[in-house]
């Protein structure tokens, strides 16, 4: 049984990996028009807020995406790297697309791609978010 778990999570990586590398010149976009990356934040908050319960292993996490996005847009967060920011954005761009691995359509299996697509981000930025959240607590103090 843990085989056939490694053999999925190695196959959501390379899915992940493919679609990065179709999405990093569109990441880039977002990156560099706000106003872009404010209607792709907007629908992604809308739509994690329309289905919090499916997304409930990675909300806080998720919100902490959002949040990261939303002050990194304002400039009040710049300490990120560009890297880390672009696969962010990568991510949403993902979560917000009806059409992905799994049609997002089909009741609560539509989320879980996307689920899986969130913590994978999450894992390999993980020093980033700390150093968010470190901050965030530091600033609003």
């Amino acid at each position: 049984m843990s085989n056939h778990s490694d053999k999925e999570k190695s196959d959501g990586r390379k899915y992940f990996e493919e679609y990065k590398s179709k999405h990093n010149i569109r990441a880039q976009e977002y990156l560099s028009n706000p106003k872009k990356l404010q209607v792709l934040y907007e629908k992604a908050n809308k739509k994690a807020r329309k289905r919090k319960a499916p997304l409930e292993k990675v909300w806080d996490k998720l919100i902490l995406l959002f949040e990261l996005v939303r002050d990194w847009k304002n400039g009040s967060y710049k300490k990120i790297p560009k890297s880390s920011i672009i696969m962010i954005i990568i991510g949403l761009i993902y979560f917000v697309s009806p059409v992905d691995a799994i049609v997002d359509t089909i009741p609560i299996l539509g989320l879980i791609d996307d689920v899986s697509v969130v913590g994978f981000i999450l894992k390999h930025i993980d020093k980033d978010i700390n150093d968010y959240k470190e901050w965030k607590s530091s600033t609003s103090k």
